[in-house]
């Protein structure tokens, strides 16, 4: 498979690197790795992101402000970071080659070259260990890709950790990423609209099924008079099942034209990659999400009886 992906970056004159939209860490991160190692080799590289919303926390990030929000290069490569099916891409990329870079379970496989680990805790999991042996990861990189790992572990509180991803995050610190920084900026960079946010998303917060499952409910004017973004709505996830008695976690946001949902487990063993995918989306078994164009709120009563049948 590596002789395929060397082969294929030698074929292109131009490379472009997509971050999926309503970007995170592990996108974002993934992608600017990747940037970083071609262009170390001398390539024709961009990188870029179709909703262009980003937190903050990703922004000190080396050349993160080379990230555009179009594609210049006509008929370049494609390189996709951290997508579960081609609509996560957010351009038209139809009739393009395109190298698909995921760890989310049911991947569609949308790319003539597919590097896929569903077991893998971040998407910059997997870049690393394919491109560590054949391409040089310095402390750029390395710092992009550990960034990745980070965030979408929560800062190494998911239930899909191993050895494994301990091992990785050490090998990524001994080329020379200092994790405090990382840290800092992962945590410490939120914006004021974040956290009037979180203020009004938590004095809504309700339990339900004897206080197993917790549900936050965002609603347009919430996320209209904080001034928020959809980076701001993300970090209001863990909350939904932070207390001792909570498993699993909602988060429902209502949006312009859909409903976006997202589903946390604290237990590796309640699948919500199954519920996602009753309502037609998909992601982890302890984290995934989906959405619906239809703007009832009421859906929540739905959810609560899927989550039942597995509690």
């Amino acid at each position: 498979m590596i002789k395929r992906f060397k082969f294929l970056i030698e074929e292109y004159r131009y490379i472009t690197i997509i971050t999926h939209i309503n970007p995170d860490a592990d996108t974002v991160g993934t992608g600017l790795g990747i940037y970083h190692i071609l262009k170390n080799l001398g390539k024709k590289v961009e990188i870029v992101n179709k909703s262009y919303q980003f937190s903050n926390s990703v922004k000190f990030l080396r050349d993160f402000d080379k990230i555009k929000n179009r594609i210049d290069y006509e008929n370049s490569l494609i390189i996709a970071c951290d997508c579960g099916d081609i609509k996560r891409v957010g351009f038209d990329v139809q009739g393009r080659d395109i190298i698909n870079i995921d760890h989310h379970y049911g991947n569609s496989n949308f790319g003539i070259l597919n590097i896929i680990d569903d077991r893998a805790v971040s998407a910059s999991q997997v870049a690393y260990q394919f491109l560590k042996d054949d391409f040089k990861i310095d402390r750029v990189v390395a710092e992009c890709f550990y960034t990745a790992l980070v965030s979408d572990t929560q800062s190494f509180r998911t239930n899909n950790l191993s050895a494994e991803t301990f091992k990785i995050a050490s090998e990524l610190i001994s080329i020379g990423v200092n994790p405090s920084i990382v840290a800092q900026n992962l945590t410490q960079k939120n914006s004021l609209a974040s956290l009037r946010l979180k203020a009004k998303a938590l004095d809504k917060f309700t339990l339900y099924l004897d206080a197993q499952v917790g549900v936050i409910v965002v609603d347009k004017n919430m996320i209209k008079s904080c001034g928020a973004t959809m980076s701001d709505i993300d970090t209001l996830a863990p909350y939904t099942y932070s207390l001792a008695t909570t498993e699993v976690g909602v988060l429902i946001v209502e949006l312009e034209d859909n409903i976006k949902v997202s589903l946390r487990a604290k237990n590796q063993n309640l699948d919500m990659s199954k519920i996602a995918s009753y309502f037609g989306g998909g992601g982890h078994r302890s984290a995934s999400g989906f959405r619906v164009e239809d703007n009832n709120l009421s859906l929540i009563e739905t959810i609560i009886d899927k989550i039942k049948e597995i509690l």
